[in-house]
């Protein structure tokens, strides 16, 4: 799951030429002080010892998810500029990031590697990465302030299919959305899904794609002329305590937060994207890069491309030093041990050939389901999934080499 912020006040980065520029930006304000509030104000007194171990608990996830005091990294081959604050006129590609996620690890060791600088440097091609607010990434790509990053597949499909002008070019790792009920639930199963409140990040969240698929699967309505569940939004960090509190039947989290959740409250697990036969072999995040860069600069998407799936194959052959890089460069908080086991659960083994494989499988059914606009899937898949001239199928990481696969 990705989780944007911004660098905060008084901070440091680093330019491309190695020196040290300031920050002036104001800190945030922690959105996460209610689920805080929310547990210590529950019981009182009676219930004191129960709220500072949820407390505590969740102190540890929302470290893990937010690094809004954490320093930011902007590396360049040509100068650095505000995060967003033009287009990319001046070089050929801007690759926004954004810290506070471990899901990011590829993108990350990308950058702290170099496998940009590597790629990019071969092409002749000028670059630069950027900070930017995920949430916002429609109006970066609308207005030509970025040109290639990653996200959720589920949470981009809906998006492309309403017109944002991006294509997808590699696959980097499986499921990291897990959904939960109460250990005395009676809900065993997706197929127990009908008629229930399903607790989720967001309406367009990738893990309300991914489980319309298979509620639809189940016989379960999901569209809006016969919608058979309830989807209810809160905050991600809010949902484990909505769950407790009884406000929703089922949640829907990514880790960290479903890790956190399931070690503190013993939620019972009904669906694991990574392990579940139907999503194992899909990818959740995947590179992406605009419509616009894939037509006028190919060589560029194509070193982007060749780039992250270096860095997802490093991160596979390598996840606690893969977490270990991602702390130290404050890109993401929390423990390495922790940190590396989560990456390790996930499959970071990159491909090309699986991505369209997986935009394939989600579009037809999407169509079939009527959550797509296009009648015929290969008109979207089209548009959705881009291959490059000069890009493998894959990488291997090994003996610290990289190694082409072809497919």
């Amino acid at each position: 799951m990705l989780f944007a912020s911004r660098k905060s006040a008084g901070q440091n980065y680093k330019t491309g030429d190695g020196k040290l520029a300031g920050s002036n930006r104001k800190k945030p304000v922690n959105k996460n002080r209610r689920f805080f509030l929310s547990a210590m104000n529950k019981g009182g007194m009676k219930h004191m010892k129960k709220s500072l171990k949820k407390v505590l608990s969740v102190m540890t996830a929302v470290l893990m998810i937010s690094s809004m005091a954490a320093c930011s990294k902007k590396k360049s081959s040509e100068g650095t500029t505000a995060a967003g604050g033009q287009s990319s006129g001046d070089v050929d590609i801007i690759i926004g990031t954004a810290n506070g996620s471990l899901c990011l690890a590829p993108l990350h060791i990308a950058i702290d590697n170099g496998y940009f600088e590597e790629e990019f440097s071969k092409e002749g091609i000028s670059w630069r990465v950027e900070e930017i607010d995920l949430n916002n990434l429609s109006d970066l790509v609308a207005s030509n302030k970025v040109d290639a990053s990653t996200q959720l597949a589920g949470a981009m499909i809906p998006q492309i299919d309403n017109g944002l002008e991006i294509t997808f070019t590699a696959g980097l790792h499986t499921g990291c959305t897990k959904y939960y009920v109460k250990p005395d639930s009676e809900i065993k199963s997706v197929a127990d899904l009908k008629g229930k409140k399903i607790g989720v990040p967001g309406i367009g969240d990738s893990s309300v794609i991914a489980l319309k698929r298979l509620l639809f699967d189940n016989g379960i309505g999901v569209t809006t002329e016969n919608l058979e569940v309830e989807w209810v939004v809160y905050g991600l960090a809010d949902l484990p305590l909505a769950l407790e509190n009884g406000a929703v039947d089922v949640v829907a989290l990514h880790d960290p937060v479903a890790y956190s959740a399931e070690q503190e409250y013993g939620f019972r697990k009904i669906l694991d994207l990574s392990t579940d036969e139907k999503f194992e072999n899909e990818y959740c995040c995947m590179a992406f890069v605009t419509s616009r860069l894939a037509n006028e600069n190919p060589k560029a998407a194509a070193a982007y491309t060749r780039a992250m799936l270096k860095a997802s194959a490093f991160v596979q052959a390598n996840p606690k030093e893969a977490a270990k890089i991602q702390i130290d460069n404050n890109q993401c908080s929390g423990d390495v041990e922790v940190n590396a086991s989560l990456l390790a659960s996930y499959n970071y083994g990159p491909s090309v050939s699986i991505a369209a494989d997986t935009i394939e499988n989600a579009a037809t059914e999407l169509v079939r389901i009527g959550e797509l606009k296009a009648d015929d899937p290969k008109v979207f898949i089209d548009k959705a999934f881009t291959r490059f001239e000069g890009v493998p199928d894959s990488y291997k990481y090994e003996n610290g080499e990289f190694v082409e696969v072809t497919k």
